[in-house]
């Protein structure tokens, strides 16, 4: 069977959660399937799966936190191994407009890659971190993540979704290593001077 490439965007269904800093997987999936062109849709009852050029892009229409089942079901229907696996997913360690990838790793507490880790049964998937911090005072991190973006913040979110989607085709076409070293410039943590 010929290698299945899988593009994962992480977020919450519903319109309450359209706009949502936790919705950032899902903003930048829409812009990877748009650069792909000609993305062939369906319903899959627990997520949207598209396909495009040979490759699969798939939104869990669960809540984040039970993201991991569709993902694994997925992956197994199609003999997918973790390293060909990309999740896109926000992340507010990291300051607004921020991106970061990596190969594999901790899922740093998020709840959408706690599920996905316990579903494969592996954190040796890459997930591009697009950064939605750093969160205001004392404010509940859950608060924070389904708060909508700001006005004015939406200049840097689409300049960031932009770029996660850039690293994503890069991720497909030159694999984690070449786009690492072409995206995770900037990526500082939002507490660094």
């Amino acid at each position: 069977m010929a290698a299945v490439r899988i593009i994962v965007g992480l977020g919450n269904p519903g319109p309450d959660y359209a706009e949502t800093r936790h919705n950032a997987g899902w903003m930048a999936i829409e812009k990877v399937a748009a650069r792909l062109g000609r993305v062939r849709e369906e319903f899959r009852g627990d997520g949207m799966l598209g396909r495009a050029r040979g490759v699969l892009l798939f939104k869990p229409l669960l809540y984040m936190n039970r993201s991991g089942p569709p993902v694994a079901r997925l992956m197994r229907e199609t003999d997918a191994r973790p390293d060909e696996l990309l999740v896109l997913v926000d992340d507010l360690n990291l300051r607004l407009g921020a991106i970061r990838l990596r190969p594999g790793g901790s899922s740093g507490g998020h709840n959408g890659l706690v599920s996905l880790v316990e579903a494969l049964g592996t954190d040796q998937f890459a997930r591009l971190r697009m950064g939605i911090g750093p969160r205001p005072g004392r404010m509940d991190a859950k608060d924070f993540v389904l708060s909508p973006f700001g006005d004015a913040e939406w200049d840097a979110v689409e300049e960031m979704t932009d770029r996660a989607a850039d690293a994503a085709l890069c991720w497909l076409r030159d694999g984690v290593e070449e786009a690492m070293n072409s995206f995770n410039r900037g990526a500082e943590n939002p507490q660094s001077p």
